[in-house]
């Protein structure tokens, strides 16, 4: 069946190049404006549909990737067509298929996709897309026919309940974009300390690329280090002393993420003392 792309922006754009350059029939896009439609459609060698039930009426399954707070009045105007034996499908990693209220009535089958994968480009982001895995959740027939695609395509598939959805998303972002808040906190601490933030940025960027090479290629247990997996307490203490407000509540929650994986890593090392410095400070 023809795939249509309701969005074109980073991830519609995104998954419509995967498809296409990988053989399947994508069918085209529409979208809030003429200018995103038409240069999705360019690029991807597809068709810039003129409304919504020009696309409906070419394809048998439709992807939504527009932002999340649009996805249900997308679905309400899907809703209020004929879609019957169609196949729904939202890209949000937040959302579950619950969004899609009243399925059944209309014949159709719906789900939820998201790849777990951060889209930082519209036009290059396609690039990497064989080597993420995606997550489906929802109506049967469409989890069974969207798995197939995607492992069809070489890429791994996970299906989860739809409650567990946000809590899901929840850990994406926390590996993801907080990371991100969690290194400009620590270049921030280096500019305290006197660095110019760009030669912080250059002296941590070894550093953090390291670390998560590591972890990637083996897992958080045989590449952690660090005073906490020493079990250095005296060095934690200092470090707790230094430490404002909020970079100490940061410190302490992670450490004690971190004593957990130190005492898998460890299992004949005390890490008594060092939990008491955390809560201390607590």
């Amino acid at each position: 069946m023809d795939i249509g792309i309701i969005g074109a922006g980073k991830v519609g754009c995104s998954v419509g190049k995967y498809l296409k350059e990988r053989g399947c029939p994508v069918a085209g896009y529409v979208s809030k404006t003429k200018k995103s439609v038409d240069s999705a459609a360019t690029f991807t060698g597809t068709k810039a549909f003129g409304s919504l039930e020009e696309l409906v009426a070419a394809s048998g399954i439709i992807f939504i990737t527009t932002p999340d707070d649009v996805i249900s009045s997308v679905w309400k105007r899907l809703a209020g067509q004929s879609i019957q034996g169609k196949i729904i499908c939202h890209f949000s990693g937040s959302l579950s298929s619950v969004v899609f209220s009243d399925m059944d009535r209309t014949g159709a089958s719906g789900c939820s996709i998201h790849p777990m994968y951060a889209f930082n480009d519209k036009f290059t982001a396609y690039q990497k897309l064989n080597q993420v895995y995606f997550t489906i959740e929802g109506q049967e027939p469409a989890v069974a026919a969207m798995r197939a695609l995607w492992e069809g395509l070489g890429n791994p598939v996970c299906v989860i309940a739809p409650d567990r959805k946000a809590r899901y998303h929840a850990a994406a972002a926390m590996v993801s974009n907080m990371m991100t808040g969690l290194y400009q906190m620590g270049v921030d601490m280096l500019a305290d300390c006197g660095f110019e933030r760009e030669a912080a940025r250059r002296l941590v960027e070894p550093l953090v690329r390291g670390n998560m090479e590591a972890v990637a290629a083996s897992s958080p247990e045989q590449s952690l280090t660090g005073p906490i997996e020493r079990n250095d307490v005296e060095t934690v203490r200092r470090h707790l002393t230094v430490l404002r407000e909020d970079e100490r509540q940061v410190y302490v929650s992670l450490g004690r993420k971190l004593v957990e994986i130190a005492g898998r890593k460890n299992p004949d090392r005390d890490y008594t003392e060092l939990l008491k410095c955390f809560q201390e400070v607590s």
